[in-house]
């Protein structure tokens, strides 16, 4: 039996739909996704559902309102980073939003990416594979499962509908 961390990520299109904000973790150098560009989001507080999480978390981290909040999937990490903990996200894209991002947090700057450059920036590897489903137009979200060893990814799998 697994008990996994729960966590938020949310992808924030641009008005024009044809960017994505997303944060450079470049402030820490021990951060695990130290040079990486993520989603925003994060874990999941005991008193709180997961849009809420996913609310609290992008207001914080940029200080933007979103709405419109569309589950795109879930991705269960199994045996991830130095302590080979267990993880399963929420993937959330908001359609809309209120206010102006501000310049980043602690973990690091945000950026508007376009959506047709993201395989240009510094992500995980794995990130890859379920990405293209937040963005398109299948209706039904995806369910997947993505065992690691430390921080290299052992497979993908996932259901659709």
């Amino acid at each position: 039996m697994i008990a996994p961390v729960l966590q938020t990520a949310v992808f924030v299109l641009s008005p024009a739909r044809d960017e994505v904000l997303l944060i450079h973790r470049n402030k820490c150098t021990d951060d695990l996704h130290y040079g990486k560009f993520l989603s925003l989001g994060g874990h999941v507080e005991p008193d709180e559902d997961v849009l809420t999480c996913a609310r609290r978390e992008v207001f914080e981290e940029s200080g933007l309102v979103v709405a419109d909040l569309a589950l795109r999937g879930t991705v269960m990490w199994t045996g991830f980073g130095p302590k080979k903990r267990d993880y399963l996200c929420f993937m959330f894209r908001a359609d809309s939003f209120t206010g102006i991002p501000h310049g980043g947090n602690e973990e690091g700057t945000l950026e508007w990416v376009p959506l047709n450059d993201l395989t240009t920036r510094p992500m995980w590897d794995s990130d890859h594979l379920w990405l293209p489903m937040i963005f398109d137009n299948t209706p039904a979200p995806f369910h997947g499962v993505m065992p690691y060893h430390n921080d290299k990814m052992l497979s993908w799998s996932f259901q659709r509908g």
